[in-house]
């Protein structure tokens, strides 16, 4: 019997604001042997019949569900799916990828939005921050605003320029200077500019990238953020519960985070460990666990303010709001250590390699990190910090509530016996009210 033919692939075209004028002879050649011809109906309005005879399908909203369901229904015909510019830059080419394989796929890129603004600019493409807000909160364009960036921003639509020069302002960034480049590429280019201060142009066409040059206002009364663990505690809202800056950036540097890593911060306060576990990489994620409604809508409000507001929060108490999380590939805990279960729930959640850090002030939770320690290894250590402040007409030293933190690594295999699940590792009632590290108004 013969070997069955290899199925056909999946040809993905990347097209620009110039259209069929602008296709390289391959995908021209493509896009007219195509027997299906899926994109969104822009991209499939700049296709000339005479030339691209196959069925035409425009993509259903939601649109990654039905990656599957369509190219499943046409199984056995020649595919050609549509993309604006570089498929697999922010484009459909990753979702089939993920989909169907990169082996199942012929792609035919496009110069993207992004090398057509940049060559404009005169910016180079490799020192140029790229965000986009298509399907996606402009909040995001947060993470990336530092005196003298230079971002592009990837619009949603005509009125992404009005959002962009509001967040700007409302961050302290209202002098930065704005340009907008419409329809690049095609006989329709445009651009316009202004200071975020002073935006009054009228929403344009919605194939739109804005260029942010960024400059801080010094008059802004807000505090000025780092690209580093340890913001200003100004940065947060918060009720008290926080952990402060110095035992915060110690925290992020024991937990290590990597790109594409996933962080459960549990016992969340006012969400600033997931927060900057976000800020250190586009990709990062993370779950903050809280269980009181108000501290976690704080937050969902502090994860958008800073830029990260991809950050889920997930209302309830540990260890049971953990059920159904996906796995962490680190895990926090700043409240409730003395949950029934908590720490055997998280060690179980963990793969080898899986890093674990907690931090606490009170005795009862100290003794269960010695007890841990003991049984996993890993560091056991007392953070101190002290604030000068006027003593009289001198100035002296106030101490905050010492911090002990534990940190360790799960091994490929255990050396100790831990409890059966379930088993109590301490006593307590597991809620926030155990400050852990949230160092409550200590400073």
């Amino acid at each position: 019997m013969s070997p069955a033919p290899p199925p056909i692939p999946v040809t993905v075209v990347g097209l620009g604001a110039d259209g069929w004028a602008g296709l390289t002879a391959a995908a021209r050649s493509s896009l007219s042997s195509a027997e299906v011809l899926i994109g969104g109906p822009r991209q499939l309005d700049l296709l000339p019949a005479a030339e691209c005879p196959g069925r035409r399908v425009a993509w259903p909203s939601p649109l990654r569900p039905a990656v599957p369901k369509l190219t499943a229904e046409h199984a056995g015909r020649r595919i050609a799916v549509l993309a604006s510019g570089d498929p697999m830059f922010y484009g459909i080419g990753r979702a089939l990828a993920e989909e169907l394989g990169p082996h199942a796929l012929l792609v035919h890129p496009h110069p993207s939005s992004v090398s057509y603004a940049c060559a404009r600019l005169g910016w180079p493409v490799e020192d140029t921050e790229v965000v986009t807000v298509v399907g996606r909160p402009v909040a995001r364009l947060a993470a990336a605003l530092y005196e003298g960036r230079r971002v592009l921003v990837l619009s949603a639509g005509a009125a992404s320029p009005g959002e962009i020069a509001a967040l700007l302002r409302e961050r302290g960034f209202g002098p930065s200077r704005m340009r907008v480049l419409e329809q690049l590429g095609s006989e329709r280019e445009d651009a316009y500019e202004g200071t975020a201060d002073g935006w009054d142009h009228a929403p344009g066409d919605p194939l739109n990238v804005v260029a942010v040059d960024c400059r801080r206002d010094p008059a802004h009364d807000g505090p000025r953020l780092g690209a580093t663990p340890g913001l200003p505690d100004a940065a947060y809202e918060h009720d008290g519960q926080l952990t402060k800056r110095h035992v915060r950036a110690a925290t992020l540097c024991a937990l290590a985070p990597a790109p594409g890593e996933l962080l459960w911060d549990i016992g969340g306060g006012s969400g600033s460990i997931g927060i900057e576990w976000m800020r250190t990489h586009p990709s990062c994620r993370a779950v903050a666990v809280e269980r009181v409604p108000e501290r976690a809508a704080r937050i969902t409000r502090n994860a958008a303010a800073l830029g990260v507001p991809g950050l889920r929060v997930v209302v309830g108490a540990a260890p049971q709001a953990l059920t159904g999380l996906p796995a962490p590939d680190a895990v926090f805990i700043g409240g409730g250590l003395t949950a029934a279960g908590l720490l055997d729930a998280v060690w179980a959640a963990l793969a080898p390699g899986g890093r674990l850090v907690v931090n606490t002030v009170t005795l009862e939770s100290e003794a269960v990190l010695a007890e841990r320690h003991r049984r996993h290894g890993g560091d056991l250590v007392k953070l101190a910090v002290a604030h000068a402040v006027p003593v009289g007409g001198f100035t002296g030293w106030r101490q905050a509530m010492a911090v002990t933190q534990w940190s360790v690594t799960k091994p490929a295999t255990e050396t100790g016996t831990d409890p059966e699940p379930g088993t109590a590792t301490g006593t307590g009632t597991g809620t926030d009210t155990d400050t852990d590290t949230k160092e409550k108004d200590q400073t």
